[in-house]
């Protein structure tokens, strides 16, 4: 069974960056597709971006296309999500989760969801 646990968040101004971190135990992620979804205060949680086994492919959110960038370091077991150019509209809890569907954006195809990072983007 894989634990995942976010780090990272923080408050930030509009214009900065964060760097979340998903740490892995219990198992290796490298046979998994990777995602980091968002949950914005009185929303559902949407997809934002996902990454493949091997790391060489991605997919993301047009929300955040061109700022977001998910990458994976399997040796570490930890995935990460650089966000750059935050708006006031990225402030949410920041989760991340494994599945077995190849670069899915469906919140049910994933699994052993960590607890999430809150990540606050202030004018």
């Amino acid at each position: 069974q894989v634990q995942l646990v976010e780090s990272g968040g923080g408050l930030v101004q509009a214009g900065g960056s964060l760097r979340l971190s998903c740490a892995a135990s219990g198992r290796t992620i490298s046979s998994y597709c990777m995602g980091w979804f968002r949950q914005a205060p009185g929303k559902e949680r949407e997809f934002v971006v996902a990454i493949t086994w091997s790391g060489h492919t991605t997919r993301t959110a047009d929300s955040v296309k061109g700022r977001f960038t998910i990458s994976r370091d399997n040796a570490k077991n930890t995935v990460y999500l650089q966000m750059n150019s935050l708006i006031l509209e990225d402030t949410a809890v920041y989760y991340c989760a494994a599945t077995e569907i190849y670069l899915s954006d469906r919140q049910g195809e994933y699994h052993n969801w960590g607890q999430g990072t809150q990540v606050t983007v202030s004018s």
